[in-house]
């Protein structure tokens, strides 16, 4: 494969910004220097920055195509493949496509869809349908009856790289407002009060019954599997306490400055969501991105339900104190690549695979991914 050269471009290291021209050739980045070059057909990126590919461990932005209404399910690989595109326009150039297992709607689509969704996700891998790459991620739903029985089914599978463990019972972490609660459970139609009050109890009576015995499991058998694990929505200091006995890397979302705190003193990652920053908190009421970044407690941002969110997320970071832009790309592209164990990309350097971003500031301020490269092919 012949090379093909970047020149006038603003590069972003893991720790440096600097003009300069990177060298791309047989899927990985063979050089990165300082300053221009005089080779005459070197691709000018008229001084646009060049960042690491996106590296994405949480989103359900595949949930929005796979039932785009309520009462609607999409097919699957048509879903995935737009998805698919959706990321890599976002300049996301890894994602781990999160599928919850273990469905506290009876029924639902997350139920109807989680089967289909991941025979999707193989599939059009398979048949060399992506423009970027996508992994696995289980997302377990502690208090679901039928969580276990689905989680043994894809414990093994090869493109598994994250398990998350979460409990959604209304009165505790990300769902402490009952308030709060109510209106997202009745997005889809109003309940009467009765009806909300036997929800509560079955939600209740679901979470002793199943959550820490499942729990119990899905630890032990992503230990033996060695699989990253995360915890979802740690609030307590006895949530990171219990999560750091079981070996948990990785803090998803936590709701409390205290928590947060906690999970830094223990060494865990930090993950905070992208469109929490954006808008300048959380929809649920928890604690803010950005009064974690100030506190210097945010290792990664996840795009959650907005693909573009990563990037806006890390120019927003940028300004604050304590933080630069090299700092800020790496919660979107190498922290989230090492926390998973992925040590050949996540960076601009030499050796490292040739997943690229070229983006522009617009005049309104935003960033905008002109061109994404994934393995050194343009797919963007």
């Amino acid at each position: 494969m012949p090379q093909h050269i970047i020149r006038n471009a603003r590069i972003v290291t893991v720790n440096e910004e600097f003009i300069g021209t990177a060298v791309l050739q047989d899927g990985l980045i063979t050089r990165v220097d300082r300053g221009d070059t005089a080779v005459p057909d070197a691709q000018d990126w008229d001084g646009d920055w060049l960042l690491p590919g996106l590296v994405e461990l949480h989103t359900d932005n595949l949930e929005k195509h796979l039932s785009p209404r309520p009462g609607v399910l999409w097919n699957a690989h048509s879903a995935m493949t737009v998805h698919d595109a959706q990321c890599a326009a976002a300049g996301i150039t890894t994602v781990l496509d999160s599928v919850v297992i273990g469905d506290l709607d009876q029924g639902g689509p997350r139920c109807q869809t989680q089967h289909t969704s991941i025979a999707a996700l193989h599939q059009c891998r398979d048949e060399g349908l992506m423009r970027i790459e996508h992994f696995l991620h289980l997302r377990c739903e502690l208090s679901a009856p039928d969580m276990l029985e689905v989680f043994h089914q894809y414990a093994c599978d090869p493109l598994l790289k994250l398990v998350s463990m979460m409990d959604h019972t209304p009165g505790q972490r990300q769902w402490r407002d009952l308030k709060s609660y109510r209106r997202y459970a009745e997005r889809n139609g109003a309940y009467s009060d009765a009806e909300f009050d036997a929800t509560l109890a079955q939600r209740k009576a679901d979470q002793q019954a199943y959550s820490l015995s499942h729990r119990e499991v899905i630890v032990q058998a992503s230990q033996a599997r060695a699989l990253t694990l995360a915890t979802h929505d740690d609030t307590l200091l006895a949530d990171i306490e219990q999560a750091v006995l079981e070996g948990v890397g990785l803090s998803e979302f936590p709701t409390t400055l205290s928590a947060a705190h906690a999970a830094r003193d223990a060494g865990m990652a930090i993950i905070m969501g992208g469109p929490n920053m954006v808008k300048g908190g959380s929809h649920s009421g928890n604690v803010s991105a950005a009064e974690l970044a100030q506190a210097d407690l945010l290792d990664i941002f996840s795009s959650d339900y907005v693909p573009s969110s990563l990037l806006i997320s890390a120019f927003m970071l940028s300004p604050l104190d304590g933080w630069s832009l090299p700092k800020a790309v790496r919660t979107v592209s190498c922290n989230p690549a090492r926390a998973i164990g992925l040590n050949d990309r996540g960076e601009v350097a030499a050796g490292l695979r040739a997943d690229l971003l070229r983006v522009r500031m617009n005049r309104a301020g935003m960033p905008m991914v002109r061109e994404t490269w994934f393995g050194g092919q343009r797919t963007y």
